[in-house]
């Protein structure tokens, strides 16, 4: 079968029952990425392009430029499954928040500052000859 009637059977079916279907691009897998929406091929969550889009001020071409194995319909696809999903998304976002201000709780100061006051009160213990 040579590539014209491949192309004529395909321009047959999509007339007989309209437009091909677009490929899934949100998948959720469970053991990938937490089980989070991802786009699917990658391990890019939709989190991860709400996050560059609000809090990066990135468009969504300039976040296909980070991703470049993304295409823009991809990242319109992430968007679009954001607004679909807000509150579980929303919720998840704020989960992390919370997650990483406890630790800075836990930890204050900045790592550099800890680390010139441990080298200053003279714990900066060696490794042990040998």
């Amino acid at each position: 079968m040579d590539a014209t009637t491949t192309q004529r059977q395909a321009e047959r079916t999509e007339a007989t029952t309209g437009p091909l279907p677009d490929r899934v691009r949100i998948v959720i897998t469970p053991g990938t990425c937490g089980g989070k929406p991802r786009i699917d091929g990658h391990r890019i969550t939709v989190k991860h392009i709400v996050l560059d889009h609000q809090r990066g001020w990135m468009s969504p071409d300039e976040i296909v430029s980070a991703y470049p194995s993304l295409t823009l319909s991809d990242v319109y696809a992430a968007l679009a499954y954001y607004h679909d999903h807000r509150a579980d998304i929303d919720a998840d976002i704020k989960a992390d928040d919370d997650h990483w201000a406890e630790i800075e709780r836990q930890n204050p100061g900045a790592l550099i500052d800890r680390l010139r006051q441990r080298k200053a009160n003279g714990s900066d213990n060696s490794l042990p000859p040998g």
